[in-house]
């Protein structure tokens, strides 16, 4: 028989949720907000998958990731380059965009593959166009739009893909819950 995670005191800990969790977002600057909350909680080695739709907001999140992170530059998506670099203080960032992959080895063979999971931290846009290829995510996080919401309204989901991710989605949870 398990028994429960206990405390000092005795109490019971709750177990972690390992669910999804969703966040609503209804205009850039709370997806700007997440991305910083998100951004507090990055190490190096972390893997992060971004999607949406075109539109849904994957550059304006990264953009919020990186300011909070202390990057004071432009942000650009690498949608015509593939990746982007961030030379930042605790880390590197590399924010890579596989919209343009025509296949599932195209990053392989950019030799993109050196670049994730190291010392750096990965955010991926359209993850999904190099599946086959690409090591498990600590996070994966999904923008959507929500039209009961209005015209600038999106909902972001969240999923952990590793113990790392699953720590990180519990402190998120755990902040949005003492907001």
């Amino acid at each position: 028989m398990t028994r429960p995670a206990t405390k000092a005191s005795g109490a019971a800990q709750p177990a972690p949720d390992a669910g999804p969790f969703t966040v609503a977002l209804p205009d850039a600057a709370a997806t700007e907000r997440l991305a910083a909350r998100v951004a507090a909680l990055l190490e190096p080695g972390f893997v992060l998958f971004l999607s949406g739709d075109l539109g849904a907001g994957k550059t304006t999140f990264t953009r919020g990731l990186l300011r909070a992170l202390g990057y004071p530059g432009r942000v650009k998506s690498p949608t015509f380059t593939l990746i982007e670099s961030y030379d930042l203080s605790k880390f590197q960032l590399y924010h890579f965009d596989f919209y343009r992959l025509s296949s599932d080895r195209d990053w392989l063979d950019a030799g993109f593959d050196d670049l994730v999971g190291g010392t750096g931290v990965a955010v991926i846009e359209w993850p999904e166009r190099a599946a086959a290829s690409l090591p498990p995510p600590d996070l994966r996080l999904r923008l959507e739009f929500d039209a009961a919401g209005g015209e600038h309204a999106r909902v972001a989901r969240l999923e952990a893909g590793s113990p790392r991710g699953l720590a990180c989605l519990n402190r998120l949870r755990a902040a949005s819950a003492a907001c």
